[in-house]
């Protein structure tokens, strides 16, 4: 029998976190196995204060070494490090724009491959798939799976 790719839900996240937190999902999600993820991620939404962006934006290394040696956790310390600097840049966006969502809409006018890479240059572990999955799940336009 054929394996059936998941497809992540799409939704829209009602304030900054919850794109601080799928954008983190995207991330966590490349290179592991999703349920792995997905069965870890009550643990993650609790390590990360629930993903509000100022309060990850301001870890420093004493919160590091606590979510590297959580085994809630993915332990993967660049992934984790990478959490703490895109919220950086989120709250940056923010700060600029009103919200991370407003932020977003100033890219509208770009081709998807030209969004993406925007959003690759801009986050740290943010390839081209988590940039499509990040898109995809915080209800963006994107193209079919084959044509990303």
């Amino acid at each position: 029998m054929p394996l059936v790719p998941e497809i992540p839900p799409r939704i829209t996240p009602d304030d900054d976190a919850g794109y601080l937190e799928e954008m983190t999902k995207a991330i966590f999600r490349a290179g592991f196995s999703w349920r792995v993820i997905n069965d870890k991620w009550p643990q993650f939404q609790e390590a990360f204060h629930r993903f509000e962006v100022a309060k990850v934006a301001n870890y420093g290394p004493p919160d590091l070494e606590r979510l590297q040696g959580d085994p809630g956790l993915v332990r993967n310390r660049r992934k984790l490090e990478a959490t703490v600097t895109n919220a950086q840049r989120i709250l940056e966006l923010i700060d600029q724009h009103g919200s991370f969502h407003s932020y977003l809409r100033t890219i509208d006018h770009l081709p998807y491959p030209d969004r993406v890479e925007v959003l690759t240059s801009q986050f740290h572990h943010l390839g081209r798939t988590g940039a499509f999955v990040f898109l995809h799940c915080v209800n963006e336009p994107t193209p079919h799976w084959e044509n990303r």
